[in-house]
């Protein structure tokens, strides 16, 4: 099993179709590492955006309760 195989395996929760996607997205051939860290980057912070306005809108009514 190659590397890919083993990352993919790692987490359940990702498909093997998804992380073919999420792998043909971030190449890049020009890249001595194998990705567009720019594009790969660009995706984790929209990412991590995403998921803390989520934890925002959960975290609200928690605060409402306390006051």
């Amino acid at each position: 099993m190659g590397i890919s195989g083993m990352v993919a395996d790692m987490d359940p929760r990702v498909t093997a179709s998804d992380y073919d996607e999420i792998e043909k997205l971030i190449s890049s051939e020009d890249s001595p590492v194998g990705i567009d860290a720019k594009k790969t980057h660009v995706i984790i912070i929209q990412k991590l955006l995403q998921i803390e306005q989520r934890l925002e809108r959960l975290e609200r009514p928690v605060a409402r309760e306390d006051t």
